[in-house]
């Protein structure tokens, strides 16, 4: 079976000559299920980041689909790879509803409009998420909790091939 992801000599972190993690080999089927466990600053997040190409490795490549990302554009990564990080985003005058539809931008034309069936695919991913509630409420006043669930929907309504999701605390065991 090919890989979704993959990654070889995957080398990351701020600066270079600074690597926080080296050497990085990983191979990724489509349905599996990946767990990255690591201390704090361990690189965890600094892995992902360059993964999504929000950070350049340091060196080696990552490949979606067999596809060097190194010769993709953002909107074609986007529209495989869907990376969720827990950390916060900037979303003043934002409602659930829009932030949940900036998933579907990789898909819109250059001045972002979004069509009835993009409207269609944030309503059904609202639903999913059980947010279709919190649709006309501004972002910046709900839970945390239901942060996490409306910036979800955003990951969902993206229809990535590859969901990335990052999880920050203390695992529920011990």
């Amino acid at each position: 079976m090919a890989e979704i992801l993959s990654a070889q000599g995957l080398s990351v972190g701020y600066r270079a000559g600074h690597a926080v993690v080296s050497g990085l080999e990983f191979s990724i089927a489509p349905g599996e299920i990946v767990t990255l466990i690591g201390a704090n600053g361990a690189g965890k997040s600094t892995i992902l980041k360059s993964i999504a190409k929000q950070l350049a490795p340091l060196s080696g490549m990552v490949y979606l689909g067999g596809i060097p990302e190194s010769g993709m554009k953002e909107r074609d990564i986007a529209r495989k790879l869907s990376l969720f990080l827990t950390g916060q985003i900037r979303t003043e005058l934002m409602t659930c509803r829009d932030v949940a539809a900036t998933g579907r931008y990789p898909y819109t034309g250059r001045l972002g409009i979004l069509s009835s069936a993009d409207h269609e695919k944030i309503a059904e991913a609202m639903q999913l998420t059980h947010t279709e509630s919190l649709a006309d409420t501004p972002f910046t006043e709900i839970s945390d909790g239901q942060r996490q669930r409306v910036l979800l929907a955003r990951a969902i309504c993206q229809e990535p091939e590859l969901l990335v999701l990052q999880r920050n605390g203390t695992p529920p065991f011990s």
